[in-house]
């Protein structure tokens, strides 16, 4: 038998050990024309490619849903990857499976303009997926699961590139759905590939505080348990260790140690009904001294995933704090499965309203708020959408509404209508008139003052809110009511950045050929749209004009490319040499040299770019003529090649050298940002590092006693101009003071 086969009578057992009643036969015909179809395909690691298919239906049926969900994972790739169509799965298996597999598949045959706008279609397709039928993201989810977990032979860039992707997507939608088991596996496998430095420092300090409390978590549920059946509590008792990057995020970003992590560890206390969860609050508030501003009620207000649990954190006699979590057993099954241990499906229930639930009603709005929205605004936006910490609110009718930490009243009245919004003239809190910035507290009552001549929000407005879709139903009134007012206003906004980029609105529409083009960059079809986009805020003028001085500079440098290279070839079949009426000598034809280095007019020499300041094409150099190594290459503001600092008895072994033609090659060079210290920073840093397509191979984040951190990168680029670019798009994010060369 081979490892195909075996692997999956492997999975047909623990399918029967679920489900004695499942089809099983249905399942091994779904495994059978996978199989086929994949044929010799093999994966990175070299096994067939059907074991993926089967470990991402293995992890399906932990989560003990459906036979649908379980056929469609045996054939989720096969639309994509093989020559199955929809048609043909829909016959053989029936529509349902045909619509998950399809769901799952990815945009593959669509041409896109860039990557960002390849992610955001993506999202969308599986966001309106996950809205007819919620399987397809659980598919999804498992599907990127196994990936990860066999991330290790992907190649470096590849692997940061799927790390973000999950820490900034998958992990908060698992997190959106109840799936904190699952959540927390993809945090932790993707800060291994993000950050693994970090990764690897804490998973050394929480082995050595393991080691010292050994007995801790054992001896601590062992004395729980004994209190509770002293008190007649039928219960289960767990004890555990947070996971890495939970611990990761307070160490780094707050800047804590491990004994300041008050929930390091905890246990969780899991009861048959709700008033034993607070017969069981009592007895541990009575065992140990509970920590003030600690404790949270998430079964009077359960988390818009429907989490459900009682919080507390105390402190034990030997000044060890911990948390302690109570629930009962279906809400205990809610918060590890999430919306997989409610699955409707287990009991026959049609899903034709499924996508109209309360539990998915942020999918619709999402993708509602979505519209005509720029792809990297999308992205940035689902994550703050998703990935935030929320604060509670109440109606005045008791209703309860989850908003993003620091929201405002503005937040709150377009959480209820865009009328409701749009129609406000002020708020009242707990009673009291308050100011639109005021930001809202857990618990508080919020009652929003409207009146039928009110004359719409301002554009201030969008500044103040905190949710994504407050922010976007103001622009849509914008876009809507004001439009002339739009164009004017965007029209202004945009001169003055382009003075800024150096540039002229004159310049830019030169020719009508020219603006055809720079418009095409910006993904409008004239200008009034482009200045009303500005004027509404669905595009900021800063990034409009950015996007126009880099399509300028590349249009002018490939103009000025193809007239070098004319005349290089008119000198060179005319055996003449050409003076361009820029250059103060004789044109050159491009010389090439295997190391990218000419020295002393010789391209043949054995070279090695130094360390201490990682030299690129377009950095001025020098070279210093080593022993037994060739000639080592400096850029020449390096202190090691600083003429001051040269041995007299060296002089004589500094020679001059340039840069060939060194075509498509890559160099490595180091970068060292400086920063203010926050939540999130190394993950702005690796996303604004995979906008501009840099090749990342390695990224370490410190953080600095004085709440600074420094970031170090080493990168593979073509040349200074590409280097430039990035050390722009870096200095541009939020809390970076100083982006600077290694060695400069």
């Amino acid at each position: 038998m081979d490892l195909a086969h075996e692997r999956y009578e492997e999975l047909e057992r623990h399918i029967l050990e679920t489900n004695p009643s499942a089809d099983v036969e249905r399942i091994r015909a779904a495994f059978e024309y996978a199989n086929d179809h994949h044929g010799p395909q093999l994966r990175k690691s070299g096994e067939p490619y059907i074991i993926h298919p089967i470990a991402v239906a293995e992890i399906i049926n932990e989560l003990e849903l459906d036979q649908d969900s379980i056929v469609a994972a045996l054939l989720h790739d096969c639309i994509e990857d093989t020559d199955s169509t929809h048609g043909d799965i829909a016959k053989l298996f029936g529509a349902q499976v045909a619509n998950l597999v399809e769901g799952v598949t990815k945009l593959t045959r669509m041409q896109y303009t860039s990557r960002e706008d390849e992610q955001m279609e993506n999202l969308r397709k599986m966001f309106m997926a996950m809205a007819k039928d919620v399987r397809v993201i659980l598919i999804k989810l498992c599907d990127r699961l196994h990936n990860m977990r066999t991330l290790q032979y992907q190649s470096d860039a590849k692997q940061k590139e799927k790390a973000l992707e999950t820490m900034e997507v998958y992990a908060p939608i698992a997190h959106r759905l109840g799936m904190q088991k699952l959540k927390w596996e993809l945090e932790d496998l993707a800060l291994c590939y993000l950050d693994p430095v970090g990764f690897h420092d804490v998973e050394e300090e929480l082995a050595n505080i393991t080691t010292l409390h050994a007995g801790f978590l054992y001896n601590m549920q062992a004395h729980i348990e004994h209190r509770l059946a002293q008190e007649g509590v039928h219960c289960k008792v767990y004890g555990r260790l947070k996971h890495i990057y939970s611990i990761y995020r307070k160490m780094y970003a707050q800047n804590k140690t491990l004994n300041e992590i008050f929930d390091l560890y905890a246990f969780r206390v899991i009861v048959e009904d709700i008033p034993a969860c607070y017969n069981v609050l009592g007895c541990i508030h009575d065992m140990f001294k509970p920590v003030l501003g600690r404790f949270k009620d998430y079964i009077g207000t359960p988390k818009p995933n429907g989490y459900q649990s009682l919080h507390t954190t105390v402190v034990g006699k030997d000044g060890i704090p911990f948390e302690v979590q109570i629930r009962t057993w279906q809400m205990h099954q809610t918060a590890e499965y999430g919306v997989a241990a409610h699955w409707k499906y287990k009991q026959g229930l049609a899903n034709s309203k499924l996508g109209t639930e309360r539990e998915f009603e942020w999918v619709r709005k999402l993708l509602e708020s979505q519209q005509d929205t720029d792809p990297d605004e999308f992205v940035r936006t689902l994550r703050v959408d998703m990935f935030s910490d929320e604060v509670f609110v109440f109606t005045p009718n008791g209703d309860v509404k989850s908003l993003p930490a620091g929201a405002t009243p503005i937040d709150f009245a377009y959480s209820i209508h865009s009328a409701v919004g749009n129609s406000m003239t002020g708020a009242r809190v707990n009673g009291r008139i308050v100011t639109f910035e005021t930001p809202l507290k857990n618990g508080d009552i919020v009652e929003i003052i409207t009146s039928k001549s009110a004359r719409g929000p301002s554009r201030d407005w969008m500044k103040i809110c905190k949710s994504n879709e407050a922010r976007n139903k103001i622009r849509q009134w914008f876009k809507k009511e004001r439009r002339e007012e739009n164009i004017a206003t965007g029209r202004a906004m945009f001169e003055s950045e382009l003075k800024h980029a150096g540039l002229t609105l004159s310049a830019i529409t030169a020719s009508a050929d020219l603006l055809d083009t720079l418009l095409k960059r910006v993904r409008f079809g004239a200008l009034d749209e482009l200045y009303a986009a500005i004027g509404y805020g669905g595009l900021s003028a800063q990034k409009a004009a950015g996007r126009i001085k880099e399509e300028m500079t590349r249009l002018g440098r490939l103009e000025r490319q193809r007239a070098e290279q004319e005349a290089m070839q008119a000198a060179v079949s005319a055996g003449e040499t050409v003076y361009p009426s820029t250059a103060k000598g004789p044109v050159q034809v491009p010389r090439r040299s295997t190391s990218g280095i000419i020295v002393e007019g010789l391209d043949n020499c054995m070279v090695k770019f130094s360390k201490c300041c990682t030299p690129v094409p377009g950095d001025p150099v020098t070279g210093f003529i080593t022993k037994g190594y060739g000639v080592s290459i400096h850029r020449q503001d390096c202190p090691n090649a600083d003429p001051a600092r040269r041995k007299p008895e060296e002089q004589g072994r500094w020679v001059k050298v340039s840069w060939a033609d060194t075509g498509d090659s890559t160099f490595r060079t180091s970068l060292e940002i400086s920063a203010k210290d926050r939540d999130g920073l190394a993950l702005d840093v690796a996303m604004a590092l995979s906008a501009q397509k840099a090749k990342l191979n390695n990224l370490s984040a410190r953080s600095q006693p004085d709440g600074y951190a420094i970031i170090h990168l080493e990168l593979a680029v073509q040349g200074q101009d590409e280097l430039t670019r990035i050390i722009n798009k870096l200095s541009q994010i939020n809390g970076v003071f100083l982006v600077k060369r290694a060695g400069g």
